[in-house]
């Protein structure tokens, strides 16, 4: 039998990116959730396996030569899975470049700026006119740039790939990034097309229960001084 895989989770656009990936895989793994309004992320066992005190993270027991391997940073994930599994990551050079350029969109562009939407929009102690503007308006020019990109393809990079699942969790909370999809009808036809697999359907509720739990981030002084007071350790 296939060992499962160990994921160190929250559920959040980051940490749903695996939960997909794993999903559509269908391979058995078992999750570590880190509650990162708690701290978890801090503590010296999970540091070792992501050292900048960030989920997601996976310890996979039957890794390159048959040994364990960790990996952190969810482009990263997606890749060795990809990689591993043969699926949802061409292995020809030329469409494995046009997912790799989409996944790097994500990570270096959608993730961060809607998440700075999220910050000033929700999560600012004071309303920051600038910071809500600047950062919405970012994330409504990343949603163009995508919408163009969907006008002659199903999926970003042609085929269902891990760059679909890279970017869909950034695009489920839009109303907090103050977007409306119909502005968008290629990305809408693109958002309601992956929402409906199975697969996805099934991740994207991974720790929900979990997470209820707590209060909203939005009200929760003790999680936001945890997230957003960090500095060097």
């Amino acid at each position: 039998m296939t060992a499962p895989i160990e994921l160190y989770y929250w559920p959040t656009p980051n940490g749903w990116k695996i939960t997909i990936m794993l999903e559509e895989l269908g391979v058995p793994y078992v999750v570590k959730y880190i509650n990162i309004g708690r701290g978890d992320q801090f503590a010296p066992d999970f540091l070792k396996i992501s050292p900048n005190n960030r989920m997601p993270a996976i310890i996979d027991p039957e890794g390159p030569g048959g040994e364990p391997i960790s990996v952190f940073e969810s482009g990263a994930i997606l890749q060795y899975l990809g990689r591993k599994y043969g699926k949802f990551y061409p292995s020809e050079e030329r469409a494995r470049v046009d997912v790799e350029q989409w996944l790097f969109w994500q990570v270096g562009g959608l993730g961060p700026m809607a998440g700075q939407a999220h910050h000033f929009r929700q999560y600012a102690p004071e309303r920051i006119a600038y910071g809500v503007e600047r950062y919405t308006n970012e994330v409504n020019r990343l949603y163009g740039v995508m919408n163009r990109q969907l006008v002659d393809r199903p999926f970003v990079a042609g085929d269902y790939s891990i760059a679909d699942m890279a970017a869909i969790g950034w695009v489920i909370p839009h109303e907090n990034q103050g977007q409306d999809l119909n502005e968008f009808p290629n990305l809408k036809r693109w958002f309601e097309t992956i929402l409906a697999r199975p697969a996805v359907k099934k991740a994207i509720e991974v720790g929900k229960e979990e997470r209820a739990r707590q209060k909203s981030l939005a009200e929760d002084e003790e999680a936001k001084k945890i997230l957003f007071g960090q500095r060097a350790r």
